[in-house]
């Protein structure tokens, strides 16, 4: 007996076919996003940081702030990764603060730990209790007791300095919310910028610094304030030319972290971009390295939001 397959039942079959294969790519896909998401996380915050995690967020403890707070939300964007080399770039036009980095720190020979300990740092003061991110703010108040020198004209630095300690908040703040209006998921209402800059506030004072702002119009202010005070130091357009011409990624990142590039330059005030000897984006164009800037944390974003699904 010969059997026969009407239309209908083909068009069912192949639909079926097309179903099953839809799904597995589109599985692949997730898992692929996944992989890529965890491999990001773990660049960021280290090879602990599914541990460094459920100790941050999930462990039991008072807090400074609630999830729905304009800190919790600026801090925790993905417009942070373009924010981060934007606040670096600014804070290196302080002869004084550049300085001590360049003394000091370790940021040529161990980049990546460098950014994982900030990184970890921003989260605790941000999602941490309030005992853990107390007792970091301390360490680090010791740690700054050691950071002494002078710069390239023969200035003495002092990493306790009240001034230089405003400088330090008062650029990456101003560079953290200038990204997230750039670049970050949802704008914040008016009200909610000058939530943020009160919020931050809470640890540029617990690290010694002074008069620090309070509102979104301060905080342009006491940027601006600063101005007389900066320079592009020898020690700025080394840190400029490693973090942008130099930056200690493989293959595989590079595309990414160009579109970051072009981002972090974009966030920056037009003075610091002339300081610097950056132009204003590709071709000159401002309005794209902020569109690169965006492909950017819009393609890190995506692959984060797979590893929280």
């Amino acid at each position: 007996m010969t059997h026969t397959t009407s239309f209908g039942e083909a068009g069912f079959q192949m639909t079926t076919v097309t179903t099953t294969a839809s799904r597995a790519l589109s599985g692949a896909l997730t898992g692929a996003r996944r992989q890529v998401g965890l491999v990001v996380r773990s660049r960021i915050a280290g090879d602990d940081a599914a541990a460094g995690r459920q100790r941050i967020w999930h462990s039991e403890g008072e807090r400074w702030n609630d999830p729905g707070d304009a800190i919790c939300r600026v801090n925790g964007d993905a417009s942070m990764f373009a924010a981060g080399l934007t606040a670096l770039l600014l804070q290196s036009l302080h002869p004084l603060a550049m300085a001590g980095v360049a003394d000091h720190s370790d940021y040529r020979s161990d980049p990546w730990g460098r950014l994982q300990r900030t990184s970890g740092f921003i989260a605790t003061t941000t999602f941490g209790t309030i005992a853990d991110a107390s007792d970091l703010i301390r360490t680090i108040n010791v740690v700054h007791r050691s950071v002494v020198g002078v710069d390239h004209r023969g200035r003495p630095y002092d990493a306790r300095d009240p001034h230089l300690l405003r400088w330090v908040h008062v650029a990456e703040i101003w560079s953290f919310l200038e990204c997230h209006r750039l670049y970050g998921r949802e704008r914040l209402a008016p009200g909610l910028r000058d939530d943020y800059v009160r919020q931050s506030a809470r640890t540029g004072l617990m690290l010694g610094a002074r008069d620090v702002p309070t509102t979104a119009r301060e905080l342009d202010r006491a940027l601006e304030g600063y101005l007389p005070e900066l320079e592009s130091s020898p020690a700025a357009l080394d840190a400029r030319h490693f973090i942008l011409d130099e930056p200690p990624v493989g293959w595989t990142d590079k595309p990414v972290y160009t579109l970051l590039r072009h981002g972090a330059v974009a966030a920056l005030p037009q003075w610091a971009r002339g300081m610097l000897a950056l132009p204003d984006g590709p071709r000159g164009s401002h309005r794209l390295g902020v569109a690169l800037g965006r492909a950017g944390v819009s393609t890190l974003r995506w692959v984060l939001d797979a590893v929280d699904d």
